[in-house]
């Protein structure tokens, strides 16, 4: 049994998630592979306790051996991944021409630096153009179509601009012998800010993620969540919440979380009582906010903490508050759903012990500790992400089940690359997209725009950078969905409507993320589906009734940033989190459809609006959503139980 689970998880991935479509044969060029992936986690590793390299030849190092990688494990086509028993020799021309044109820029490096004077050659200019079609290759076989399609109409627009008639989006025009060496040689393309990100922090702290999964802590995670909430009413529903939390601490990928607590947590939702829809959707929607959960967020995270010139300690803390409303918000939800369903806790002495599994396993957290100590402290993340490694390295040997052998410790050196592959092409050519914003202008043009179409109204300048950040997570990797909006929309909200910068950036990141669980394309809870044999539709639409409090508090901490704590005291923090909370009750007893009792319709829109004043951090909204809430408590509380459950339909 435990086989197919895994056989099936395994599939799941393969479907959903394009970074798992690699050849599951390679034959000879497996040795290639693992020394080359040793070799650039090592490098990483290296730079990362004595000094990196200059920045060019940083990215230079971290993205040609990532793209000879690339071409050696993942095919062209998704349906040879199976049946291609070797690489092909184009494949192999590739890989070598990859690492070579980027490899070009350390051998070259002095005389490329004058070239940015004294002009590029013909040679230069080949070069690149070859470089950026490498990089969009590998792109679309490791993280999808989408994004490649929207790089190359950001080249073209750089090149055909002056043609465009529209007055706002036109441009003088560049010409590719001047377009291609500067996306490819200067700071302001592939080798920009991403990169340089990735190339520093990033890849460490996937790196640690790496080693921490070689230990049992999922399981742990599991066991801790049950522990402490599977007594309750809906306590395996409740249980998945806090695990896929708990999970988030480590990873950031909404449907490889999706599948790995999944795997565990929806079939016991299932046995519970639960719809198949609602347990795929709980699972997606809470792993989704893997990606917003302290410390190990998503690697947007970094990349926010460069462009705006703050800590990532300042990060962590912005995105604490919002990630446990969000959370908290699903575990309401499927409290009220729970409740509504009759469905109960699971006996206690079918559960672990939490004192018990604190005292045996507890272990596991140092290198959490580590990583949130040492940057709380002041250490830069890439210090933090190494004596994270060293600490989890260490924590892998207390059990001997967990130790590592020589290759072992091989295997996890070749899968710290493996795992960063998707992540190193997405911000190559999310850099090509933010090249072509910085070269014509488009940032400005599109803050004109939004201007334009929102009459200067500030909640409609958000409503229309929300649907953007969403449309565009359809396609493209919260990463490079992040680089884009922080580009062109995030700097409009800035500099046009004085929104707080955190807050902006926040708030690009957050509607980036929940679109892996926003219909029709919702990679997370299509997952989730998968593993629950439900509709994938249907669990979307759950998924997002269940995470609603991601599409309200990104509003309530633009107008008032107290949530991410920009000019914040102690009592106003705690009075807006209390408020919050009691909020994301109302929201999500207005979503389900129960409170008290079943809600009748005109409940749940007072419930519905009552939540939003409580989420207001104001103390007028606040008071009048409390008075509202109690009211329909009141209600509810009064009316015999017989009237809930025979003559009421919840939809």
């Amino acid at each position: 049994m435990r086989d197919e689970q895994e056989v099936d998880a395994q599939a799941l991935l393969e479907k959903y998630d394009k970074e798992n479509q690699f050849r599951v044969q390679i034959g000879k060029w497996a040795w290639v592979v693992t020394f080359l992936g040793v070799t650039l986690t090592l490098f990483h590793l290296y730079t990362g306790y004595f000094g990196t390299l200059p920045t060019q030849k940083q990215g230079a190092i971290h993205l040609g051996t990532a793209l000879g990688i690339v071409f050696l494990l993942y095919p062209a086509k998704k349906e040879w991944m199976r049946t291609q028993k070797t690489v092909p020799w184009y494949d192999l021309i590739l890989s070598a021409t990859a690492m070579y044109v980027t490899y070009h820029k350390i051998l070259f490096f002095d005389s490329i630096l004058q070239s940015r004077i004294s002009g590029y050659s013909p040679i230069d200019v080949a070069i690149s153009i070859i470089g950026i079609l490498l990089v969009l290759e590998a792109t679309r076989r490791t993280v999808g179509v989408p994004i490649v399609i929207v790089a190359s109409i950001a080249i073209l627009y750089a090149v055909v601009g002056k043609y465009i008639p529209t007055q706002i989006l036109s441009h003088p025009g560049f010409s590719i012998d001047r377009i291609s060496p500067n996306l490819w040689f200067q700071e302001s393309g592939v080798f920009g800010t991403p990169i340089q990100i990735s190339a520093k922090f990033i890849y460490l702290f996937l790196f640690f993620g790496v080693i921490l999964v070689h230990t049992p802590i999922g399981k742990f995670f599991n066991d801790i969540a049950f522990a402490l909430t599977g007594r309750f009413t809906g306590g395996t529903a409740k249980a998945a919440v806090v695990a896929s939390a708990l999970q988030g601490t480590v990873s950031g990928s909404s449907v490889g979380n999706t599948v790995s607590s999944g795997s565990f947590t929806i079939p016991m939702m299932k046995k519970a009582g639960f719809t198949p829809e609602f347990a795929g959707a709980t699972e997606a929607a809470a792993s989704t906010g893997g990606q917003i959960m302290p410390p190990m967020m998503g690697a947007a995270a970094f990349i926010m903490m460069e462009y705006l010139g703050v800590s990532y300690a300042t990060i962590m803390l912005a995105a604490l508050v919002p990630a446990m409303l969000y959370f908290t918000g699903i575990f309401i939800g499927t409290h009220f759903e729970a409740k509504r369903l009759k469905i109960f806790g699971l006996p206690k002495d079918k559960l672990p012990i939490f004192k018990d599994l604190m005292f045996r396993n507890g272990y596991m957290l140092i290198p959490l500790f580590v990583i949130i100590g040492t940057i709380m402290i002041g250490f830069t993340p890439q210090r933090a992400a190494l004596f994270g490694i060293l600490s989890a390295f260490a924590v892998s040997y207390v059990r001997k089940e967990s130790r590592m052998n020589f290759r072992e410790v091989v295997n996890v050196l070749e899968q710290g690359a493996r795992v960063a592959l998707p992540v190193i092409s997405a911000v190559a050519t999310a850099g090509i997209i933010a090249g072509v914003v910085s070269i014509t202008g488009l940032g400005a043009k599109f803050a004109a725009g939004i201007i334009a179409l929102s009459n200067g109204h500030l909640i409609l300048a958000l409503f229309f950078t929300m649907i953007a950040c969403i449309v565009l997570g359809m396609g493209l990797p919260t990463t490079a969905n992040y680089v884009v909006t922080a580009t062109i929309a995030a700097p409009a909200l800035i500099n046009e409507f004085m929104v707080a910068p955190l807050a902006a950036h926040m708030f690009v990141f957050y509607f980036g993320i929940v679109a892996d669980i926003t219909p029709p394309v919702c990679l997370a809870a299509y997952a989730g589906a998968g593993i629950a044999k439900g509709n994938p539709f249907k669990t979307g639409v759950t998924a997002v009734k269940l995470a609603i409090a991601a599409f309200i508090i990104p509003y309530v901490f633009i107008y008032n940033p107290i949530l991410v704590l920009v000019d914040v005291t102690p009592m106003a923090l705690l009075l807006a989190i209390s408020t919050a909370i009691l909020g994301m009750v109302g929201v999500s007893s207005a979503v389900i459809g129960y409170f008290v009792r079943n809600s009748r319709m005109w409940e749940r829109i007072v419930l519905f609006g009552a939540g939003l004043m409580l989420i207001v951090p104001e103390l007028l909204t606040s008071g009048i959503g409390l008075v509202l809430l109690v009211a329909i408590w009141y209600i509810q509380s009064k009316r015999p139980r017989e009237d809930k459950d025979h003559n009421m339909v919840v939809v």
